[in-house]
């Protein structure tokens, strides 16, 4: 990841916003990252429709390290079909060269575009731009969104038949480098893109969320439900909830909502657990939950208990004085309430 100066960075945006109407009206129809009025859901879409379609297998090419093993004789020379300005081809060059610096001492980059620059994803997609049209010359269904290519056909066969193709193509033309340890086949069920899955009910092809995004998601509300961290359950509720309404923004669109449920009854939890600490003592715990219409008894009986944290927090009493209303009192905004916000949106 590169960390351009202020100057550097003004002066890459200006260059960007130069070669981007020059490059971006020829780019592919398949290609969707980083490009004006395009994104992440049009290329999901756009895989569900190939995979309703009767695109039942999926190739997925992993470039490997594709921003640290561009070729820069490569790049400037496809920037230089379309760009005739001799000191701007220097200037981006020198951007390209400029090096990097390890524990203040600089190292000359020889290959790769540095992450974190605002010049580095059109000069991405100027790069792919050949495989896109090597791949549109062969006739093929596929999504790039970036470094990141799915590839559709009809058939295992024909799918690990194209991967050996596209390794080629990439190998060979671009000069870069295919992993085949990550690159694989699989049917709609297994394929993956961009934080989404597919499967299928009733003859017609759906969106999920890729579990390894659920996984993620939850070290994120773990990390900011922690029992111990020093907030107050208002600030802990009003981070959380921002982080929701981010995180729905992208995520909103699946077809499988069920689990959106699942996550608030999930995440209610770790919320009560977290109150429960807060209160720290048995009789604080007692007075609160008497306090939040809890009975005499009952209260006792959970404030005194011998059992844990986790369990407690499920507990029908705790549950009833920190019931869903509570939460939404304090300006928690969960899943289901950001999916119907969307909507009405």
């Amino acid at each position: 990841m590169g960390v351009p100066t202020v100057v550097d960075r003004l002066v890459q945006q200006a260059i960007a916003q130069v070669l981007e109407p020059i490059f971006d009206p020829g780019f592919s129809e398949h290609s969707y990252g980083f490009r004006p009025g395009r994104g992440a859901h049009q290329a999901v879409r756009q895989a569900q429709v190939f995979l309703e379609d009767g695109s039942g297998w999926v190739v997925d090419v992993d470039l490997d390290a594709f921003f640290d093993r561009v070729n820069h004789d490569k790049l400037m020379h496809r920037v230089w079909r379309r760009v005739a300005d001799r000191r701007l081809l220097r200037l981006i060059r020198a951007f390209l060269e400029a090096g990097i610096m390890v524990d203040g001492v600089r190292q000359a980059s020889a290959e790769g575009t540095p992450q974190g620059s605002p010049l580095s994803p059109l000069l991405s997609n100027i790069m792919l731009d050949d495989l896109d049209r090597e791949l549109e010359r062969r006739g093929h269904r596929f999504v790039r969104y970036a470094d990141d290519l799915r590839v559709f056909v009809r058939s295992e066969r024909a799918a690990w038949r194209v991967l050996d193709g596209v390794s080629g193509f990439v190998e060979g033309r671009l000069g870069l480098k295919v992993n085949q340890a990550k690159s694989s086949v699989v049917r709609i069920d297994l394929a993956m893109l961009l934080g989404f899955g597919f499967y299928m009910t009733a003859g017609t092809v759906k969106i999920r969320i890729d579990p390894r995004a659920l996984r993620r998601l939850k070290g994120r509300i773990r990390r900011l439900t922690r029992r111990h961290g020093g907030e107050s359950i208002r600030m802990v509720i009003h981070r959380v909830s921002r982080f929701i309404r981010g995180w729905m923004a992208y995520f909103g669109i699946v077809d499988a909502v069920s689990v959106f449920g699942r996550l608030d009854g999930w995440l209610r939890r770790r919320l009560r657990a977290m109150q429960w600490a807060l209160w720290k003592t048995p009789r604080r715990r007692m007075l609160a939950l008497r306090a939040l219409g809890c009975p005499e008894g009952d209260a006792f009986h959970v404030a005194y208990s011998r059992a844990g944290t986790w369990d407690l927090a499920s507990s029908g009493p705790v549950q009833r004085a920190l019931s869903n209303k509570h939460w939404t009192r304090l300006g928690l905004i969960g899943f289901d309430d950001a999916k119907h916000r969307l909507r009405n949106h």
